[in-house]
């Protein structure tokens, strides 16, 4: 309720989140007072800062957060479908920001810098999607690619289509890429088996499979690391 009595304009100017956004800045503003510029308004019994701490203190963190829908949100009492559209739609350009920043750096000199490019693209997903960075000679992203989409258990990859789209690209190298909805860092057999036979077909194509890495929501596995290269 906007009008209500713990509307926003009838708090006192140390609790006003939009106030203290223009005074102090962004980076003084707590998560919980962030989300409640989002949310505008809380109820007769709960400001929107209040209402939001509770969000926050359910889904634990952002990335969290981040991952609920529109009728999900909707089940916290005070969220209706215009604040949880607001919510949703704020958290995607936040996803969307951090994967221009990322990619930006484009080029590739660690596993790390390859968790950095994919964990916002497939790092939270609940299914599994397997992924080719395609690189130039200076080891520079020139293409990505979602070569398949699969269940929680894994994905089916066409390793013609892989080599296909590198020398559609000019790519002299490329960097095979997947998710593990699980959590879990440990590559399957069939991991190895396929990142074997496209390291194969590589060789004879003269495009070099430059490592595996396996993403998860936090953590990131890279067989050239751990020596399976």
């Amino acid at each position: 309720m906007e009008g209500g009595h713990f509307a926003i304009k009838n708090w006192s100017d140390d609790d006003k989140p939009r106030e203290k956004l223009m005074l102090k800045g962004k980076d003084a503003l707590s998560d919980a007072e962030l989300l409640a510029i989002l949310i505008g308004s809380g109820s007769r019994n709960e400001s929107a800062v209040a209402l939001s701490k509770r969000i926050l203190a359910a889904t634990k963190n952002l990335t969290a957060l981040g991952k609920m829908t529109i009728s999900q949100l909707m089940k916290f009492k005070g969220i209706g479908e215009a604040k949880a559209v607001s919510i949703v739609s704020a958290l995607e350009l936040g996803r969307r920001q951090r994967i221009e920043d990322v990619l930006k750096l484009k080029k590739i000199t660690s596993s790390k810098a390859v968790f950095d490019i994919m964990q916002p693209i497939i790092g939270e997903l609940p299914h599994e999607e397997f992924w080719v960075l395609f690189l130039n000679n200076s080891n520079k992203v020139i293409y990505k690619s979602q070569l398949s989409k699969g269940g929680i258990a894994g994905t089916v990859v066409d390793i013609r289509l892989v080599f296909k789209l590198a020398l559609e690209n000019g790519a002299t190298a490329l960097i095979l890429c997947h998710n593990h909805p699980s959590g879990g860092l440990d590559p399957s057999n069939a991991d190895k088996q396929i990142t074997k036979k496209i390291k194969t077909a590589g060789e004879i194509l003269d495009v070099k499979v430059l490592d595996h890495v396996i993403i998860t929501e936090s953590k990131y596995y890279s067989f050239v690391d751990e020596g399976i290269f």
